[in-house]
C-alpha cells in the first residue's frame, strides 16, 4: 500500500501572522485560500489552517513522555535522520522558541528518534522527529 497524504485542518487566531509561520519558517508552500482559510503543503500532507476567534480555542493537556511533558495535542512529520538535523538547526536559526528542545529519545531502544516540539504563533503544538531506524516506527518492543 502505498502511503498517501493526509489532510489536517487546525484553528488559528490570527491567519496572517501564522501564514508567515508556515509559510516563512517552516518553508510550507501555500496553496489555495481564502479570508479565512489557507491551504499549505506541510511536507508532502495538506495542513489548512482556519480563523478561529482565541476565545473559542480551547487548550492543550500535557502528558509525560521520556521525562518531558509533552503538549496533547500536538501534530507534526517524521522527517529523514539528516533531513531532521538539518532543519532543527534552521529553525534554532529563526529562533523558535522550543517547548521541548530537539534531542535523542529512547536511546538504545525500539523506537529510538530525534523529536522536537514547539508551537505555532496561535498556540498549535507541532512535532517533528526522525527515527535511526525507520522500520522502528511502530516499535513495541
Amino acid at each position: 500500500m502505498s502511503l498517501q497524504p493526509f489532510h489536517l485542518a487546525i484553528p488559528v487566531y490570527n491567519l496572517e501572522e501564522c501564514r508567515t509561520f508556515y509559510r516563512e519558517v517552516l518553508g510550507c508552500e501555500e496553496g489555495r485560500s481564502s479570508d479565512h482559510w489557507v491551504d499549505f503543503n506541510f511536507f508532502g500532507h495538506q495542513l489548512v489552517i482556519h480563523y478561529k476567534p482565541k476565545e473559542e480555542i480551547t487548550s492543550e493537556a500535557i502528558n509525560p513522555v521520556d521525562g518531558k511533558n509533552v503538549p496533547v495535542p500536538h501534530f507534526g512529520v517524521v522527517l529523514e535522520w539528516n533531513t531532521f538535523k538539518t532543519f532543527s538547526e534552521q529553525l534554532k536559526n529563526k529562533n523558535v522558541t522550543f517547548i521541548i528542545e530537539p534531542y535523542l529519545r529512547f536511546e538504545g531502544k525500539p523506537g529510538e528518534q530525534m523529536t522536537m516540539f514547539f508551537k505555532d504563533p496561535s498556540g498549535n503544538a507541532l512535532e517533528f522527529k526522525a527515527f535511526k531506524n525507520n522500520d522502528q516506527l511502530f516499535a513495541t518492543t
